[in-house]
């Protein structure tokens, strides 16, 4: 049995079908404060519960999970800057109490999403590897990065096995084109409503993108390996803001040009990571190239749109 925090979500959903696809039972917790309860696959169990919740311990005493993939999370950068509290609650707190059931009820291993561009913040050298030290530009990477270092102290204090996997930007159908996160959606839905979409930074920063269901596999492949290590999830290739606007603008016919602006506060200029690390211990690289990614995230706004 695997728990899956946050398996309503866009990540978390097409996780839920990776391992259903691999026969393995499925349980999934999620508060639906951006989770959808549509995108919980039908054979998987679900628990409309808040991570930060005494009702997880029912939960963990229900369904006897094996492993746990803990992706709920607070993501939103700028939410995190202006309201650092309730980042905090969230993202240290909300584990916290995750962990501590996994110690209680036994749990095998954890698989925790974290995020490569918020920890590492603005790069020395690109690519980055997992060695580069954690100099976070907002209050998300900050409480992603304190829970990374909570894993390891579980580890060394209980014996929790964990991997941490630390996402690039992820694309792909279920991704909200109305929500705060998540550039090429949101691009879509714009340019598809007609909007001139704003291009912060001036179109110039360099982000890495790696498609959800590539990284659906990297979870699953963390459930047997990599105990104890981390990982740089992703492409390992930059692609600007801008590339990504023309990308999208040329599918689209899209006639007009962006809005630019300054970069915001917490945002990195430029950051993409190896994954060679992953490749070595996990046997995991990207499949899905942004060109035929892109498309596939399309197909799906479009249809959200109608």
């Amino acid at each position: 049995m695997v728990l899956i925090t946050g398996g309503a979500g866009f990540i978390g959903s097409h996780v839920a079908e990776a391992f259903l696809a691999a026969r393995h039972a499925v349980a999934v917790v999620d508060n639906l404060c951006t989770g959808r309860r549509e995108n919980v696959p039908a054979d998987a169990r679900f628990h409309a519960v808040d991570i930060r919740s005494q009702e997880l311990a029912e939960v963990f005493a229900r369904e006897k999970p094996e492993c746990v993939c803990h992706l709920a999370a607070q993501m939103n950068v700028s939410h995190s800057i202006q309201d650092p509290l309730h980042d905090a609650d969230v993202n240290i707190l909300g584990s916290i109490n995750v962990l501590e059931n996994c110690v209680r009820h036994k749990v095998r291993k954890v698989v925790f999403a974290s995020s490569a561009g918020a920890v590492y913040g603005e790069p020395e050298s690109l690519p980055v590897s997992e060695e580069h030290p954690s100099r976070a530009a907002c209050h998300y990477g900050v409480s992603k990065y304190a829970v990374e270092n909570y894993l390891g102290l579980y580890a060394r204090l209980y014996g929790l096995n964990y991997t941490t996997l630390r996402f690039a930007n992820v694309y792909g159908p279920r991704q909200n084109p109305s929500g705060e996160a998540g550039v090429c959606a949101i691009l879509m839905g714009m340019m598809l409503s007609g909007k001139r979409p704003t291009l912060y930074g001036r179109g110039d920063p360099v982000r890495e993108y790696v498609y959800v269901t590539d990284v659906a596999q990297a979870v699953l492949r963390a459930l047997d390996k990599g105990d104890n290590e981390t990982f740089n999830i992703g492409s390992g290739r930059g692609t600007t803001v801008r590339e990504v606007f023309d990308a999208i603008r040329d599918l689209l016919g899209f006639a007009h040009e962006p809005i630019l602006e300054p970069l915001r506060p917490g945002e990195v200029k430029r950051i993409y990571t190896s994954p060679e690390k992953a490749a070595r211990l996990l046997g995991w690289r990207a499949e899905t190239g942004f060109a035929e990614g892109i498309v596939k995230t399309l197909e799906f706004v479009k249809c959200a749109e109608l």
